[in-house]
Parts: C-alpha cells; sequence; structure tokens
C-alpha cells in the first residue's frame, strides 16, 4: 500500500469512530485529515491526469511539446554548450588516453591506394620492366605487406604531438563547434521525436511520485490538526 492509500484510510477511520462516539474532537480530525488529505492526492492526480470538467488538469502531458523543448534547451544550454565541448576536446586530445584514431585506422580499406600505386607504376618508365616480369600480377604478393606498413605508419602519424594538436586546432574552429553542436542537436531532436505524451508522463510521474505522496500525508496531518484545533475553539 501506498503512503496516500494509508493516509486516507486512517482519515476515514477516524472520521468513521468519530461519527459513531459522537467524540466531536476525532470526527473533526478525521473529517479535516480526509479532506486535506484527498484534496492534495487530487492535485497530484490533476498534474498527471485530465479530469473532465477540471481547467488545468492533465498539465504535464497536455504541455508535452514545451516539456520536450524544455529537456533540449536544458541540454543544449547547460551541456553542450561550446565551452564544455572545448573542454572535453581537449582533455580527450592532451591526456595519455587521448584521440585513439588506431581503431579507425585498421578500417580504412587500403586497397585502392596499392591498386593507385601499382596503376602509376604500370604507366611510368617502370611499365616496360615490369611488363616482362608479369605485369601488375607481378606485385600482388606486396599488396599485404604495403598496406600493414601504411596502417601502422598512419597510426604513427596519428598518434603524434602535431597531429594532436592540429586537430585540436581544428575542431575548435568556430564553423566546426557549430558543426558539433548542430550533430548533437540533431540527436537530441530524435531522442525525443520518439517520445509520447504518455512515456514523458511516466517518466515524470515515476520520478517525483514518491516525494509527491508526501504531500498527501502531510495534507491529512495538518488537515487533522486543524479539526482537532477547530473541534477544540468551537466546544470552548
Amino acid at each position: 500500500m501506498n503512503k496516500s492509500f494509508i493516509t486516507n484510510l486512517i482519515s476515514i477511520v477516524l472520521l468513521a469512530i468519530g461519527y459513531q462516539t459522537q467524540n466531536t474532537i476525532v470526527l473533526y480530525a478525521g473529517l479535516f485529515a480526509f479532506s486535506g488529505a484527498v484534496t492534495n492526492w487530487l492535485a497530484i492526480h490533476m498534474l498527471f491526469e485530465k479530469v473532465p470538467g477540471l481547467y488545468g488538469s492533465g498539465i504535464i502531458p497536455a504541455r508535452f511539446e514545451e516539456f520536450k523543448a524544455a529537456i533540449k534547451n536544458l541540454m543544449m544550454m547547460q551541456f553542450f554548450t561550446n565551452q564544455n565541448i572545448d573542454k572535453f576536446l581537449s582533455q580527450e586530445l592532451t591526456s595519455n588516453a587521448s584521440l585513439d584514431l588506431k581503431p579507425v585506422i585498421q578500417k580504412i580499406n587500403l586497397e585502392p591506394s596499392f591498386n593507385s600505386l601499382v596503376e602509376v607504376i604500370s604507366h611510368s618508365s617502370f611499365g616496360g620492366m615490369l611488363a616482362m616480369l608479369g605485369g601488375a600480377e607481378a606485385l600482388q604478393p606486396l599488396k599485404q605487406p604495403f598496406i600493414e606498413k601504411m596502417q601502422e605508419s598512419m597510426i604513427e602519424i596519428s598518434q603524434s604531438d602535431q597531429v594532436k594538436q592540429a586537430l585540436k586546432e581544428q575542431l575548435e574552429q568556430p564553423s566546426m563547434m557549430e558543426d558539433i553542436q548542430a550533430n548533437i542537436e540533431n540527436i537530441i531532436d530524435q531522442r525525443l521525436n520518439e517520445l509520447t505524451p504518455k512515456m514523458v508522463k511516466e517518466i515524470v510521474k515515476t520520478m517525483i511520485q514518491q516525494h509527491l505522496g508526501w504531500l498527501v500525508v502531510w495534507g491529512g496531518v495538518f488537515g487533522g490538526l486543524i479539526g482537532v484545533i477547530s473541534a477544540i475553539v468551537s466546544a470552548a
């Protein structure tokens, strides 16, 4: 049982006991406690659900687009600012675990480079000599060693301080920073477009339901105290 149900149940029990025993203090305590708890519960319910005849209810689903825009603005204005992106790039490019291009280079298909090299040799002054040795096919055993050597050289170059600095300077260009932010913004838009009003309602409801439940509890407590005070004052 949740806190709201327990609070309302206790309020009803007090109300019933006060009515049966004709005890004004208990009756007022139960009545005011039930009134405070139910009022707060209804207010919480109206945040997430549309109640017919009650203007302003279902505010979270109704403001769905504004809610998405607020999330986007929060992320872009607080997290993905120019300063934060620049800080991230600086850390990545200067730390020991800096931007590692090795996995990317290893996935690059370098066969076209070897084929271009073979073509250049074939059309050069060495073409006639190559033809006597079997033509371009004679160079095929060199393909794999060539590709491996090219990869090693590219990885070595990519890990040099000069390349890191050049990458950092290029990435810090205003136009480049704008492109990075634009790409991030597009990704956020795509993810937010996957949300539905029901999903947003459930996300928010799950996050704050535990804390909002205490509003019902304190509504019942303070309502009950007001009821006791009212009963004492009316009896005086």
